[in-house]
């Protein structure tokens, strides 16, 4: 049987190929048979620099409607798809190179000296491509020409189609695989749940490195066979001007919070649309509250995470609870344990579990980390706190992997950590995520430092940005002598956040 995730998208393509898939505000439309025809290029492509099935394509560019057109180029030809995170420093794509050890590398033109530097590096025979945000670059001008269709190549549901890497708590990262049949699975489910119509257009000003916006969005669209305005970014004044030409918008926190800061945003502006969803960090109350009354409309906020797409949603039709992140999908398990797996009551606050075709095959090269993550009968432990209410509706209300999300994006300290704790004159870190009113959370880095160094706070900050992605620098740092402990010696975070919690509001 083939279950290439391509195969299922295309039987949704709309019949007349001239309609438009991809429209880029004040710039190119790619119709369906555009992108198909894109696609098959890019495919032949990758099979002549040598991709096979199963290969790595590892992909760090800018947004693009050909960057989408890869993405469907990969599950043509069997690749995996490895995509990156564009503000992910050289330091960091040297592990995810060495990891993966992918066939192909597709960056930004101006980086093309630097990732065949790393590919050497990491002692990888791999082919690097370039691709800019308007389509240049040599993978555009060496497909020119190649046929414009191709045999999909066959694949078996639980073969890999993407790793998805995020940051362990070790500091070490972890590739999520995700299979052809977890990516159909839970695109599926979604485009049903939330009642995708043949009148559907989306605005998307995602990014496309990210579970959110290349597999929640984008194949959403595909299984429609609709359009969705294209943003290479989010700026809040464009997008509240492109509402009235859409009917559904996804974004994160940030995204709403940005929404209500503008006095564009009105009923008015809002007429067209028929669902407003968030998700990759939790909803303030107060946001979901000034948001309905200053629209009309009720954001649907749901929960997932890399490691299974999504896992909870709000219903389409009933309650949208402000705090919660509704009910588990149709093909979900979800429960709540405690720390010895054993499974609580209803309203007893615990550790989510989930279970479901939508869950991961486990961490790439690291079957021990996956063994540890999955329970006996196959529940994936999520690291997140929660507590289901008398009503069945699902509640986060912490993280056990101390993680922090920032704008949507996760960061874990202990990588941050290290890279701090690895400057000269630095006795050791500690991390923490504190409330922002725009970002959900930032980090605060509390730095113990003898009391003759030369360091500042800025100049951590400073060295801090050529090493890791920005939304991974902490916002602010604070030098001190000594971390607060407890009796067994581990650093006690709760007090660190409670002793600089005036200092911080007083600086937002």
């Amino acid at each position: 049987m083939l279950d290439n995730l391509f195969e299922l998208f295309r039987s949704r393509f709309p019949a007349d190929r001239s309609r438009p898939f991809i429209q880029v505000p004040d710039g190119q439309t790619l119709s369906y048979g555009d992108v198909e025809a894109l696609s098959a290029r890019f495919a032949n492509l990758l099979v002549s620099v040598g991709v096979a099935p199963g290969d790595r394509v590892a992909v760090q560019v800018d947004k693009s409607p050909e960057a989408v057109a890869l993405y469907l180029a990969c599950m043509r030809c069997g690749g995996v798809l490895l995509p990156l995170n564009t503000a992910y420093q050289s330091d960091e794509l040297e592990y995810f190179l060495s990891d993966a050890a992918p066939a192909a590398v597709v960056c930004q033109p101006h980086r093309l000296a630097e990732l065949e530097g790393l590919v050497a590096k990491a002692g990888i025979r791999a082919t690097v491509l370039t691709l800019g945000a308007t389509g240049d670059g040599s993978l555009c001008q060496r497909a020119k020409g190649l046929p414009s269709d191709i045999a999909t190549t066959g694949r078996g549901g639980d073969d890999i189609a993407a790793i998805l890497y995020s940051s362990g708590t070790t500091g070490r990262p972890k590739g999520a695989m995700m299979s052809h049949r977890n990516l159909a699975s839970n695109a599926l489910t979604l485009h049903k749940l939330w009642g995708f119509r043949p009148d559907d257009v989306l605005l998307h000003c995602l990014p496309i490195f990210h579970t959110h916006g290349l597999f929640v969005a984008i194949n959403c669209v595909l299984l429609n066979g609709t359009s969705m305005i294209f943003c290479p970014k989010f700026d809040a004044e464009q997008a509240i001007r492109l509402l009235s030409k859409v009917t559904v918008f996804m974004g994160v926190p940030t995204f709403y919070t940005r929404f209500i800061a503008s006095p564009s945003l009105t009923p008015a502006a809002c007429q067209t649309m028929r669902l407003f969803i968030s998700g990759s960090a939790p909803l303030l109350e107060e946001t979901f509250n000034e948001f309905k009354a200053r629209t009309g409309f009720t954001i649907l906020e749901r929960y997932g995470m890399t490691e299974g797409g999504m896992f909870t949603s709000n219903p389409l039709d009933g309650e949208r609870r402000a705090g919660t992140v509704g009910f588990p999908l149709p093909d979900v398990e979800l429960r709540i344990t405690d720390e010895d797996g054993r499974v609580l009551p209803q309203g007893e606050i615990g550790i989510i579990e989930v279970k479901g075709p939508n869950i991961f095959t486990g961490y790439w090269n690291m079957p021990e980390k996956t063994k540890a993550e999955f329970t006996a009968d196959g529940f994936f432990k999520s690291g997140d706190v929660g507590v289901v209410d008398e009503r069945g509706y699902v509640s986060i209300v912490g993280r056990a992997k101390d993680l922090i999300i920032s704008g949507g994006y996760n960061v874990y300290p202990k990588e941050v950590e290290d890279a701090i704790d690895r400057m000269a004159g630095v006795v050791e870190s500690a991390v923490v995520g504190m409330p922002h009113p725009d970002f959900g959370e930032a980090g605060l880095a509390v730095v113990v430092t003898p009391a003759d160094t030369a360091l500042t706070p800025d100049g951590i900050i400073a060295d801090l940005r050529g090493r890791l992605a920005n939304y991974k620098v902490p916002k602010q740092v604070v030098l001190v002598r000594d971390l607060p402990r407890n009796a067994m010696g581990k650093v006690q975070k709760t007090v660190l956040r409670d002793s600089y919690a005036q200092m911080w509001k007083d600086s937002l």
